[in-house]
């Protein structure tokens, strides 16, 4: 397990900046082979016992042509971007303040669509065991909590956290982040090995199903239903392929809403077997659980709003340099036709 020392602590998503140095010189590949008409085939990072919304899209046939080629398995967002960023994938996703993070430092990015967020049945819980003296965010003053990655949206989340609950600069550095992996959290909770979990989807209601757990709090309590993450490309991959970003945008906003309007066993059933198909021996069991991806706008269409929160909080903080980011270059919904336009999210 790592930590992020005091110094990096105060230097919110620094760990994204430092991968970003490579990309930020111009040496992002950004995508496979692209003949005249472009690359039809996708590299792309998966998670665990999880179905991600391009591999729904793509078992729905809302894909067409386009073909996704798996190259492993990843539990961090900004780990998934930066590999987006340097060519080795075609796409990746992750929390909205990675995204800004990584772009403030060169990487040449775009958001195209969002995949994930907070509404009252998907959101990311920080949990105690039940009989924990933990109640108040100063009480998390020495403490451990347990998160799949550092410098993404779980340690934002608390350190929002933190600092509504009126803890200083110096207290909240005293708060200590551990890399726990998602399938690990729970078991190390219960066994007291950290002392807040965070947990979500399918893994969250699996954990509170075996009872023992308490509450804190909730990313959806502090910010309400919002989008969190988007899959970015590199603007050269976009630019030498955009039927295929337009097909493989669409088809992922095509899925995200018949998520949202197909009977929750139906998509849990088709997600059971998609992970079932792929042959990884992976477990299944924790799918029953699954209820929403979260994303609040039709079709995942980016109204900006969810990128320039993490612009403004990013820069207040001292983490980059406003004038490094522009939002409309940040993300772009021309390629997703899965949805009607609003005037909020007509962002190129």
């Amino acid at each position: 397990m790592s930590t992020l020392s005091p110094l990096n602590r105060r230097h919110f998503l620094g760990l994204v900046g430092l991968s970003a140095v490579a990309v930020g010189c111009g040496t992002a590949a950004g995508g496979g082979p692209s003949g005249k008409g472009g690359t039809r085939t996708l590299r792309y990072q998966g998670w665990t016992g999880q179905v991600t919304v391009p591999e729904l899209a793509e078992d729905l046939g809302y894909l067409q042509d386009v073909k996704l080629e798996w190259v492993g398995n990843t539990i961090s967002g900004p780990q998934d971007i930066q590999s987006a960023a340097t060519g080795q994938t075609d796409f990746g996703g992750a929390f909205n303040g990675a995204v800004v993070k990584l772009a403030a430092n060169g990487a040449p990015i775009k958001s195209v669509i969002s995949y994930y967020g907070s509404d009252e049945d998907a959101y990311s819980g920080y949990y105690v065991r039940a009989d924990s003296p933990i109640r108040t965010a100063r009480d998390l003053i020495g403490r451990k909590v347990g998160m799949n990655t550092l410098g993404a949206h779980s340690e934002a989340m608390l350190d929002i956290y933190l600092q509504r609950g009126g803890l200083s600069a110096a207290d909240a550095d005293k708060v200590e982040p551990l890399v726990v992996p998602p399938v690990n959290t729970e078991q190390s909770l219960r066994q007291k090995q950290i002392d807040v979990a965070v947990l979500s989807g399918v893994l969250r209601d699996k954990a509170l199903a075996g009872g023992g757990l308490r509450q804190l709090f909730t990313d959806h309590q502090l910010l309400g239903s919002f989008s969190a993450g988007t899959y970015v490309m590199t603007e050269r991959f976009i630019k030498q392929n955009p039927d295929t970003v337009r097909t493989f945008v669409t088809g992922v906003g095509r899925a995200l809403d018949w998520s949202r309007t197909t009977p929750r066993a139906e998509v849990v059933a088709r997600m059971t077997r998609i992970v079932k198909k792929r042959g990884r021996n992976e477990d299944t069991g924790t799918l029953r659980y699954w209820k929403s991806y979260g994303v609040a706008e039709p079709g995942g269409r980016i109204t900006g709003k969810e990128l320039q929160l993490w612009i403004d909080w990013l820069a207040d903080r001292g983490d980059i340099d406003r004038g490094r980011v522009r939002l409309d270059a940040l993300y772009t919904n021309d390629f997703n036709t899965s949805a009607p336009a609003s005037p909020a999210a007509s962002g190129r």
